[in-house]
């Protein structure tokens, strides 16, 4: 073809549940995440030629691939299945993490091929196939990693099953500190060890929080945010799984963080500051209490991240 087109995209590491908001609030950081690279091929198909970071796990058909899985799903939609395409992926946040590792390689392969197509679809359409793309890595269905990584900034899911999504807005001083303890957990064990049913007051308890949470962030009020980030229902089950968690929660609390919870599944935890400073002071005080363990750890602190998943280098050459 006459033109040889290369697109580079990033897909940021999102934060899941939020604490109170289990399956359906979510939001992105800055880093870290994946990045995915499309270009046009003379051979028909979608064939991932190169993987990086994976240790080797993950393989490079694509439809036994997280990212290959979210852009074959949407070639289908678009009937160009026959359009020869290579994609290389490289991974650079690990994996169990419950930071949206495979949700960012599903966002990633298929925002970057709709790209390098000529953006046929907006970022919302893009969400089923993203979806797609995760489903197959996890086998749930769930928006509340890939929908801030595709869509950005914080994003609360009505219905998971009608894909149903609204982005919130996020104050202008609200970071996130993030601290990644380096053990894996599996999504899958970390759903089963949750209660198959939920105390009415319980259940009246985190449908509050989550309205207040809502409220904070619409609002602006760190008061309410503060108030409202608890998990009465997955937290008490799943902190198990986390070597010294209530001894984390409460140096990131004592250290002036608003709230302090589980990241997605864990073993990743994150709390929700006011202003970078305080996040910065949250997050050295947690990555000092998993080094206590010993459990070697990557913290990470944030802004909202409000762009999500995006073309960081594009090349044409004729």
């Amino acid at each position: 073809m006459p033109d040889s087109k290369e697109i580079r995209v990033f897909a940021p590491a999102t934060v899941a549940n939020v604490a109170c908001g289990y399956d359906v609030l979510g939001f992105a950081i800055n880093a870290p995440g994946d990045e995915v690279v499309v270009r046009h091929s003379d051979k028909p198909g979608l064939h991932i030629t190169k993987i990086t970071g994976d240790n080797g796990k993950l393989p490079k058909n694509p439809a036994q691939n997280t990212a290959g899985v979210a852009a074959l799903d949407l070639l289908k939609h678009l009937g160009m299945m026959d359009r020869g395409i290579e994609m290389e992926i490289h991974k650079k946040m690990p994996f169990g993490s419950g930071l949206g590792s495979s949700a960012a390689s599903a966002v990633a392969g298929a925002y970057a091929v709709n790209k390098l197509i000529g953006s046929p679809l907006s970022r919302k359409q893009l969400l089923p196939f993203t979806m797609a793309g995760e489903a197959f890595a996890d086998g749930a269905w769930h928006a509340d990693n890939v929908g801030p990584c595709l869509m950005g900034g914080i994003v609360f899911i009505r219905s998971n099953a009608e894909l149903d999504i609204a982005q919130l807005p996020a104050p202008k001083n609200l970071w996130a500190a993030v601290v990644h303890p380096d053990i894996e957990i599996l999504t899958k064990v970390a759903r089963e060890i949750l209660p198959k049913e939920i105390p009415l007051e319980n259940a009246t308890q985190q449908i509050g929080n989550l309205g207040g949470l809502i409220c904070g962030l619409i609002q602006e009020d760190y008061g309410m945010i503060s108030r409202s980030i608890h998990d009465v229902i997955a937290e008490p089950r799943r902190q198990k799984l986390i070597p010294d968690f209530y001894k984390a929660k409460r140096a990131a609390l004592s250290a002036g963080a608003l709230g302090f919870s589980i990241s997605g599944a864990g073993p990743s935890v994150f709390a929700l500051c006011e202003g970078e400073e305080s996040a910065r002071k949250v997050a050295d005080a947690v990555s000092k209490v998993f080094s206590a363990v010993p459990l070697t750890n990557q913290a990470y602190v944030s802004p909202i991240n409000t762009t999500g998943v995006h073309v960081i280098e594009e090349s044409t050459k004729s």
